[in-house]
């Protein structure tokens, strides 16, 4: 936790910013999605998994969700990075608690794309094994969340977290706002 700390009260330029998520995103966006396709494919016939094909709507339905689900988790770390000053990235983190869309619908939007773009891979893919591989992917990203992330927030933003804790949904969104 004393680490998180450390990183958070240093000042990061936006060219800083820039250049760490431009490391982190060929891993997000190209070499996880690759290896997700190349493992399940193997783990598919290895297991003799039948493939989900539903024809065109595996590519409709997949390509809707891949881009629904990368759109929400871009547009998460454009608002951390123009309004928190900062990168989802831990070694950089924000500067500013971000409680601006799109983290009125969730505390975890970015989370939640993920989860929904790489969902959108699998189906796309029509591969059981993927669709396990990004559950297991998104439980275990949840579970540090709830147990590291959630308390290095709190720590650094006190009560403002705390509050936005308690009037914003864990990770699936509210439909209807409160009045």
């Amino acid at each position: 936790m004393k680490k998180y700390q450390d990183w958070a009260r240093r000042e990061y330029s936006e060219k800083q910013r820039f250049i760490t998520l431009a490391f982190a995103a060929p891993f997000f966006l190209l070499a996880f999605p690759y290896l997700l396709l190349r493992s399940s494919a193997g783990i598919d016939r290895w297991l003799h998994l039948p493939r989900l094909d539903a024809g065109a709507a595996n590519v409709i339905v997949g390509l809707l969700l891949v881009v629904l689900g990368f759109s929400l988790g871009l547009w998460s770390v454009y608002a951390q990075m123009t309004i928190g000053s900062g990168t989802p990235i831990p070694l950089v983190p924000t500067r500013r608690l971000v409680v601006k869309a799109p983290f009125t619908c969730c505390r975890n939007p970015m989370t939640l794309g993920t989860f929904v773009g790489y969902l959108g891979i699998a189906v796309w893919a029509g591969s059981l094994s993927a669709v396990a591989i990004v559950l297991l992917f998104t439980g275990l990203l949840l579970l540090y969340v709830k147990l590291v992330e959630e308390k290095e927030l709190a720590a650094r933003f006190g009560p403002e977290y705390l509050e936005y804790k308690r009037s914003t949904p864990f990770i699936l969104p509210r439909l209807r706002r409160r009045s």
